[in-house]
């Protein structure tokens, strides 16, 4: 059964919030490299199949480009902004930062909601 990655991090830093810096690094750097595989599968995208993306993200790319994939983190949107950005050719270094940055800053919420930051 699969559940979502904020659930389990949340679980986890319920049971050991002593380890809360290693886990936000993990589902970070996991679920950031989860997006890249989908920036990178949107590269493989050919320019033909436009009207299959998403028109929402594929709008949000276009206009904001890079800092779009900040909120990549989404549902229903999200693995859309990743693919889009990527088809799109936007910069993968500043699409990289923005989708991790915001990852992170999710699994942070995640983490105070779980007592393990307070507890820190």
């Amino acid at each position: 059964m699969p559940l979502s990655s904020e659930a389990v991090l949340f679980g986890y830093l319920s049971l050991y919030p002593e380890h809360a810096a290693l886990a936000i690094a993990l589902a970070t750097l996991g679920n950031t490299a989860g997006g890249m595989t989908t920036y990178a599968l949107g590269r493989l995208v050919p320019e033909r199949t436009r009207h299959r993306v998403d028109a929402r993200a594929l709008r949000r790319i276009e206009r904001y480009g890079s800092p779009a994939t900040f909120f990549a983190f989404l549902p229903l949107v999200g693995d859309a902004l990743c693919l889009a950005a990527g088809w799109l050719r936007v910069n993968w270094l500043a699409a990289l930062a923005f989708m991790a940055t915001g990852r992170l800053a999710r699994y942070l919420l995640v983490a105070f909601a779980s007592g393990a930051l307070r507890a820190a």
